[in-house]
């Protein structure tokens, strides 16, 4: 049975169950919020049956494997993106300034991409190859709060940004129209979860690329180590993450990089429709 909760804890609660009574021996679990995610794993541990973290980990819980996109993979390319294009704009360098704006402070997965970003510029950084610049969480992953955030840091460098890593599309949207809005050129920048607007800004020029997750690749690993677990086998895994005090077998997923090269496969791949990305003034940019 497939069920979803709609972001309603206690509707996943119930509905976990109501899998549990119905037979389930197996549970995937999208965690909603730590506490109900490690209740519902309680649950089917209780009933003898075993849960997977799926997309998200839950910190603190029981699962018996974790299957999410590689997050460390996602932060390195977001990073490398925003290099790549500060050199095609002739930016790349110690007078070159690189803005960061993380995804949402209490949200795992935020972390695991900075820790891309942070492997890739940290050294860089260290070395003064390319400035520093502002960086920042945005909370709860909001584009307005994005949009606060980044004016400010403008304000604060007094417009001095050549580059930003933007957690995701909707994040890096909020910089496009905040550069819009005031005037600026382009900038290199970077994205995340391809959006209708993001792939506009890739074509167009306003965003240099953005990270996208084939979701059937993902679906289909949590099936197959859901059919192992059933099956009392140990599910694939490639690498272990931390988990409170101990390492958690987690099985990660590649990712690709979209940008004006090859952002068709998203069309080919029924993640955005031709039809709405190449729309109005986006259509003269359309291949």
């Amino acid at each position: 049975a497939v069920v979803n909760a709609l972001n309603q804890p206690q509707k996943q609660l119930a509905q976990a169950e109501q899998c549990i009574n119905d037979g389930a021996k197996v549970g995937v679990i999208v965690s909603l919020d730590t506490g109900t995610s490690i209740a519902n794993q309680k649950k089917f541990t209780a009933a003898g049956g075993k849960t997977i973290d799926y997309d998200r980990q839950i910190v603190g819980g029981t699962g018996s494997v974790y299957i999410s996109f590689d997050g460390n993979q996602v932060g390195r390319i977001q990073a490398r993106g925003v290099i790549t294009g500060m050199v095609a704009k002739k930016t790349y360098g110690p007078k070159g300034v690189i803005a960061q704006l993380w995804g949402g402070p209490t949200d795992a997965n935020a972390f695991w991409f900075k820790s891309g970003n942070d492997d890739v510029l940290n050294p860089l950084f260290k070395v003064k190859k390319v400035g520093k610049g502002p960086a920042k969480f945005v909370p709860d992953w909001d584009s307005k709060n994005a949009q606060t955030i980044f004016e400010q840091m403008l304000v604060q460098t007094n417009n001095n940004i050549q580059g930003v890593v933007a957690a995701n599309d909707n994040i890096a949207g909020a910089v496009v129209a905040t550069l819009k809005a005031k005037g600026l050129k382009p900038i290199a920048l970077t994205g995340q979860d391809p959006t209708v607007q993001g792939v506009q800004n890739i074509i167009s020029g306003w965003q240099t690329n953005t990270v996208y997750k084939y979701v059937p690749d993902e679906a289909n690993a949590a099936a197959a180590a859901a059919i192992a677990l059933f099956k009392g086998q140990k599910p694939k895994s490639n690498a272990t993450r931390p988990n409170g005090s101990k390492k958690q077998a987690t099985l990660v997923i590649p990712v690709v990089s979209i940008t004006k090269a090859n952002y068709t496969r998203l069309f080919k791949d029924k993640f955005l429709k031709r039809s709405d990305v190449c729309a109005g003034e986006f259509k003269q940019y359309c291949k």
